[in-house]
């Protein structure tokens, strides 16, 4: 593993206008991505978190996708970030990852917010999925999944041959401000938990809803030390996460060698 940099995109995503965010999102990127290995933008960073947008939400073969190709070949990162996408088998809350050389990886979100009515109206993914990047196992997650640590668990020894599933978690999230409590102690508690760097990205401002979102986008170590803490206005911000810092940790506190075994249904 080398050392990997991160920005974090943390915006304010304009309300049902798919168009008006790759616009918005574009200009971003290509300000503050150069340099960087990934560039993780919030949830549904096309639309917002809306029910109300689904009847508009496009498949793989929509623009979003090409968009998102141009803009890796273009800065050189990997960019990930969520939007609603119909397919025929349901509509997901699905983040995509993308690569330079053209690679299209996903992630379907497994724990849908029935606090909302996401359970009524998407398809709940099944798979946890690992990215590769630089030597680096990335698991990258959706908001309300933050809250589940058995399917987040780092499991020693199961999926791979050389030990964790996982050397970084990844959050994006449209989380509101009400819970913002939540969302920054869950972060924490994720990184200690799995020896893991934890990044989670939210969205500000306030949506067409009228709720408003504080931001706190973050990246932890693996002890839930803060290395970079947005606040809750736009901003972008790049992070250099060290592999020998995470390395000596696992090797000073093998905390998961005596984890408890067990299998996902």
């Amino acid at each position: 593993m080398n050392d990997l940099r991160v920005c974090l995109i943390q915006g304010d995503t304009r309300w049902h206008d798919p168009a008006a965010n790759r616009g918005y999102y574009g200009e971003l990127i290509r300000r503050h991505a150069p340099g960087a290995d990934l560039v993780v933008l919030p949830e549904t960073f096309t639309s917002g978190f809306s029910n109300e947008a689904l009847a508009s939400a496009e498949g793989m073969d929509g623009p979003t996708l090409p968009w998102l190709r141009e803009l890796a070949v273009a800065t050189g990162a990997v960019i990930t970030g969520s939007m609603q996408c119909c397919t025929p088998d349901g509509t997901f809350n699905r983040l995509l990852w993308v690569e330079p050389s053209g690679t299209i990886r996903h992630y379907d979100k497994r724990h849908l917010f029935r606090m909302a009515g996401e359970h009524t109206r998407y398809t709940a993914g099944q798979e946890r999925v690992t990215c590769e990047l630089k030597g680096w196992r990335i698991r990258p997650l959706i908001c309300y999944d933050l809250r589940f640590p058995v399917f987040i668990r780092n499991r020693y020894g199961h999926e791979v041959a050389d030990g964790m599933d996982y050397d970084l978690l990844l959050f994006v999230a449209n989380w509101p401000a009400p819970r913002a409590h939540a969302w920054r102690t869950l972060l924490r508690a994720r990184a200690i938990e799995n020896l893991s760097y934890c990044i989670g990205v939210n969205r500000c401002g306030i949506d067409g809803n009228g709720i408003a979102y504080v931001g706190d986008s973050a990246a932890l170590d693996f002890l839930g030390q803060p290395l970079v803490e947005c606040g809750a206005t736009e901003v972008a911000v790049g992070v250099t996460l060290s592999a020998a810092a995470l390395a000596e940790h696992r090797a000073r506190f093998p905390a998961h060698l005596d984890a408890d075994d067990f299998s996902l249904l």
